[in-house]
This record gives structure tokens, sequence and C-alpha cells, in this order.
């Protein structure tokens, strides 16, 4: 099925996971990043159970430091 990241399309697997998205093949989600699915923040303790669905709009920020 088709999402978008960060206003790029991506096919992914029906039933995919954030954390599947985010970080395709890792264990877990990596630091310092956030992610909202169709404008709404998911948690980064609830990236494994939140599923995508068809369309959904997902922004990944990366946390830098620096100024």
């Amino acid at each position: 099925m088709k999402v978008y990241v960060n206003g790029e399309p991506r096919e992914v697997g029906e039933g995919a996971s954030v954390a599947e998205v985010v970080a395709p093949g890792e264990p877990a989600t990596p630091r310092g990043i956030a992610v909202a699915v169709d404008g709404s923040v998911v948690p980064r303790a609830q990236h494994s159970a939140t599923t995508v669905h068809e369309g959904a709009r997902i922004e990944i920020v990366t946390a830098v430091q620096g100024g």
C-alpha cells in the first residue's frame, strides 16, 4: 500500500507499523526521532503497536544538536 513519508510516496506492506516504516529491519525506532501520523504525534512506546493505513501522511523529524 502507498503511504507518504515526509511528503514522498513509499510502498509498505499491508498492516505495517510506524516502527517498520521509520526504521525497516531495525529492532526499534532510533532515539532522537519524533513521528506524526496524519498530524498526530505517535509516542515512541507505541511505534510498534501503531499501524498505518493506505494514504497515511507520516512526518519524521530528527533532533539535531547545535545552534
